[in-house]
């Protein structure tokens, strides 16, 4: 139904603007207010403060900024690698074919997730806050590319031995005029559904990592970290505002998703 898309849609957007303006919302994610730590739901803080004395709205805030900012970046770093791996091994076909795409199943046979949390810590753990974030989204974007690399591989191999390619090589084109000028742009639309179906995906795995204390370093949060926080039970039953973070987490990814199916984007 059009308005579920345009609910979802508005709620994505409205996230999206209050994490890009959260040092303007908030007093910061690393101010610590020493005489209340652990405090309870107010008016200065409305989802009260960590054990730290840390402010858990603003926290959540720069959370959603990190990560629902550099997921698409991610996500756009892994379609290309899809776009070029993949465009590559379909355009040539051959034994350049069939070395990359054993490449791609070698990797779709692994737990992506579990190769990526093992190279995530075989890295150092203590870095800058900066410097994991940048780890953290480069290696989503280079192990996460496979997938979408086998749908580019076979759209790719379609287009080259269609119709429309094969009346532009009897025209004369060939190599690379022909992958420019007939190919890539009808690969477009396969390349803007694989970018926004990774979005959600880096965003869950980012979490995963985050939980598992490999993803963005302290004291900068992301939703992963902030999920940490979730361990206890008991201190969930008392606070159950801990929550948030994982109801945001789960309300981002269903809108995705919604916005994905009413797009009814190729794949």
């Amino acid at each position: 139904m059009i308005w579920a898309r345009n609910l979802a849609l508005s709620f994505l957007v409205v996230t999206a603007v209050a994490g890009l303006f959260a040092g303007s919302l908030t007093s910061g994610y690393a101010h610590q207010f020493r005489d209340l730590p652990s405090a309870s739901p107010s008016r200065q803080h409305p989802l009260g403060t960590d054990d730290l004395g840390r402010d858990r709205w603003a926290r959540i805030l720069y959370g959603t900024r990190v990560s629902l900012f550099l997921a698409p970046a991610a996500a756009l770093l892994s379609s290309l690698f899809a776009g070029l791996i993949g465009g590559i091994a379909g355009f040539a076909g051959g034994w350049t074919a069939r070395v990359v795409i054993a490449i791609v199943d070698l990797f779709l046979s692994l737990p992506w997730l579990l190769l990526l949390i093992t190279v995530r810590a075989l890295m150092p753990l203590n870095v800058s806050p900066v410097t994991s974030v940048l780890i953290t989204f480069v290696l989503l974007g280079c192990l996460g590319w496979a997938a979408a690399a086998r749908v580019v591989y076979a759209d790719t191999r379609s287009l080259s031995q269609s119709d429309f390619a094969l009346l532009a090589r009897a025209s004369g084109a060939g190599g690379f005029r022909l992958l420019w000028r007939h190919v890539l742009p009808n690969l477009r639309p396969i390349l803007f559904a694989q970018f926004w179906i990774s979005v959600p995906v880096f965003i869950l795995t980012e979490a995963n990592l985050g939980i598992l204390g490999l993803g963005v370093a302290e004291p900068l949060p992301s939703w992963g970290s902030l999920l940490r926080e979730l361990e206890s039970y008991s201190s969930l039953t008392a606070e159950p505002w801990r929550l948030l973070p994982l109801v945001l987490l789960i309300a981002v990814v269903s809108c995705f998703q919604i916005v994905l199916h009413k797009e009814e984007l190729p794949v």
